[in-house]
């Protein structure tokens, strides 16, 4: 519950302050966007799978996003857009971590309805 607060928290925060991001900070902000939902979406991994721990997820997060800046400011100083490996990355783990959820979210459910079907109704046992 605590998660669906904060989302609309930072919905409501992002939809009525007058921020205006300038043109040069655009390619930082990109691929810090892409490590918080990467960063996110292996929280929610892990919490759905019981792993969940805050200290790996903050480090995580903080490391992520000075990946993510280091990389897009190097980039700029060399002149090669270094930020499309963040991007590639960040993107690459978050449909993997979406794809993780999904398959824990619809397998929890067979398995919990599996071993209610066999709790009401056991099967007989082979003797030999």
């Amino acid at each position: 519950m605590l998660e669906i607060i904060g989302l609309v928290a930072g919905l409501l925060v992002g939809l009525f302050a007058p921020w205006t991001i300038p043109s040069q900070w655009s390619l930082y902000v990109a691929a810090g966007l892409l490590a918080a939902l990467d960063s996110a979406l292996g929280g929610f991994r892990a919490r759905i799978k019981g792993e969940f721990n805050l200290h790996v997820f903050l480090s995580g997060t903080v490391g992520n996003a000075a990946i993510a800046a280091f990389l897009t400011w190097l980039g700029q100083k060399l002149g090669i857009p270094l930020y499309l490996a963040a991007v590639v990355v960040f993107g690459t783990r978050m449909f993997q971590n979406f794809a993780e959820i999904r398959r824990q979210l619809l397998t929890s459910r067979q398995k919990s309805d599996k071993i209610k079907q066999d709790v009401v109704s056991p099967q007989p046992e082979d003797t030999k």
